[in-house]
């Protein structure tokens, strides 16, 4: 599914994604999510019982490991794994599941470019997978700002290599609000806001995607 998003200037394209869910029979809920040539596996475990140290009395535990392709975990990896956490706490009603735990793994199997929106997409349908209790849908969004100012939507890696600028959104399915936001590299407030506007249109495609993807699945006789 390709979806073209006009803007000034030029064209912004979303690479062609695809995903499968239940394709794993361990966790409570999976996920394979791609973007053009980035695809990202998601399991979700639980609720189940939490570890004394790591129980919440109010809520449920949300843990969010990121595995890379090759070797283990590092900086990187930690980083977004706070990131997803926070956004994946944001819609999750952990108080309707307290003392328990909630654990999201999600594994990277080939990086092109727009890594931790895949990563985004990926989570937001195995909790959908797993039958967990939402307050909304969510979604993310990667903005690569060339030298010139162009913004390029779902950016390849050779694309974010050469953008001054790589700022990744999530955002949600209410009131397309932005639930996490990180930057890397150096824009301006007014370029800023144009890539966030771009993201939020963007968004609206890849909710509808949901919608297809889960009414094709739960059509089938």
């Amino acid at each position: 599914m390709m979806e073209t998003v006009a803007e000034p200037g030029g064209q912004c394209r979303l690479r062609p994604f695809s995903c499968e869910q239940g394709l794993l029979s361990r966790p409570d809920g999976s996920a394979a999510f791609l973007q053009g040539d980035t695809s990202v596996l998601a399991g979700l475990y639980g609720p189940a019982e939490a570890k004394l140290s790591k129980e919440l009395p109010d809520r449920a535990a949300l843990e969010v490991l990121l595995r890379p392709k090759v070797g283990l975990p590092g900086v990187l990896e930690r980083s977004r794994e706070q990131q997803l956490r926070q956004t994946c706490e944001a819609v999750v009603l952990g108080v309707l599941h307290p003392r328990t735990a909630i654990t999201l793994v999600l594994q990277v199997l080939s990086d092109a470019g727009s890594l931790l929106s895949c990563c985004l997409n990926a989570a937001c349908m195995g909790l959908l997978d797993a039958g967990l209790p939402l307050s909304s849908l969510f979604c993310g969004v990667t903005c690569a700002l060339g030298p010139d100012g162009t913004i390029a939507l779902d950016p390849t890696a050779r694309q974010e290599q050469e953008a001054r600028a790589v700022l990744t959104f999530a955002i949600d399915s209410r009131e397309r609000k932005v639930l996490m936001a990180t930057t890397k590299g150096s824009c301006s407030v007014e370029e800023m806001q144009q890539c966030l506007v771009t993201a939020q249109r963007a968004a609206d495609t890849i909710f509808q995607f949901y919608r297809d993807s889960l009414r094709r699945r739960y059509s089938k006789s």
